[in-house]
């Protein structure tokens, strides 16, 4: 349950409980839950060059699940942690090959950075990546092989 406290200098304090955002102005209330935070995220994640996919192993196996039955789980592979006016997003990801791992990282950090300060109006104090796979093209059958390389 969400509860309001009045600050100082008369404005309404934002509120976390459970897994919602609550800001509470003169105007309304808004409250936004923190599924919303981890999509939004996951969103601009995906969007990076060189990330394949979000989430481990079984994450993956369970979103292909998803996908055939015409779901999707846009959230799939990002924790968040919401507390009153910030959030620290944790993202495991899968990366293409040869794409530069450290430059993947980077990119997908500001492209969720700027997308939750944006979107979501919280101060983002950090993004943890763990990079647990690499996807390789060739492995897959999506594109020739790698140089002729024998296999």
């Amino acid at each position: 349950m969400a509860t309001t406290s009045n600050r100082v200098d008369g404005t309404a304090a934002t509120v976390t409980a459970g897994t919602t955002t609550t800001q509470v102005t003169g105007a309304g209330r808004t409250i936004i839950d923190d599924q919303v935070v981890a999509k939004v995220a996951g969103i601009a994640a995906r969007d990076v060059p060189g990330v394949y996919a979000l989430g481990g192993n079984a994450a993956r196996a369970f979103g292909a699940i998803r996908d055939a039955i015409g779901s999707n789980a846009l959230g799939q592979g990002v924790r968040v942690d919401v507390g009153e006016t910030q959030v620290a997003v944790d993202l495991t990801i899968v990366v293409d090959y040869p794409t530069p791992m450290m430059e993947v990282a980077s990119a997908v950090r500001t492209a969720v950075t700027n997308a939750v300060t944006e979107l979501v109006g919280l101060q983002v104090t950090e993004v943890n990546i763990a990079i647990n796979d690499v996807n390789i093209p060739a492995l897959d059958g999506t594109t020739g092989d790698l140089d002729g390389r024998v296999r």
